[in-house]
């Protein structure tokens, strides 16, 4: 019994996603924080980063999202596939992405990785931009409960 979820739900939530991209050895896949603007998923990369390299080689791609909870039951998959674009950075953006994950307040923020990881305002930053041509959601949340008991639920 296959279940439906909007995939907005996850969209928003400060999960990781896996990007996987190919190169002339194979497959390959990053773990990436992420925002949804836009009808956009945008990922977090760098003028030298291999995954940026990689899609600019072969813009093909698919990023898997994945939100489990296992006392709760829950185990949503997201799947988004198409063509990626490299985008010179926004630091607008890269805030925004960020305050999902490190909370709204910047002062609470590490300096430490704001200044040497995540570099902000870093002219070699780029965001890579997925439009997605497809996109796929599997429930599989009663694991653990059954059909009847798991789902509708507010994540």
């Amino acid at each position: 019994m296959a279940q439906t979820f909007d995939p907005e739900e996850i969209l928003q939530l400060p999960l990781m996603a896996n990007l996987a991209t190919a190169s002339r050895d194979g497959p390959r896949n990053a773990p990436v924080w992420f925002i949804w603007e836009d009808g956009a998923l945008w990922l977090l990369g760098s003028k030298e980063g291999s995954s940026v390299e990689r899609l600019q080689d072969d813009a093909r791609c698919a990023v898997e999202i994945v939100h489990y909870d296992n006392a709760e039951g829950i185990l949503l998959h997201l799947g988004l596939r198409g063509e990626a674009s490299v985008e010179a950075s926004s630091s607008s953006r890269f805030k925004r992405l960020l305050s999902k994950y490190l909370g709204e307040d910047e002062s609470s923020w590490n300096n430490w990785f704001v200044e040497n990881i995540a570099r902000i305002d870093d002219p070699s930053g780029r965001m890579i931009k997925l439009v997605p041509t497809s996109i796929f959601t599997n429930n599989v949340s009663y694991f653990r409960t059954g059909p009847d008991m798991a789902w509708p639920k507010r994540l």
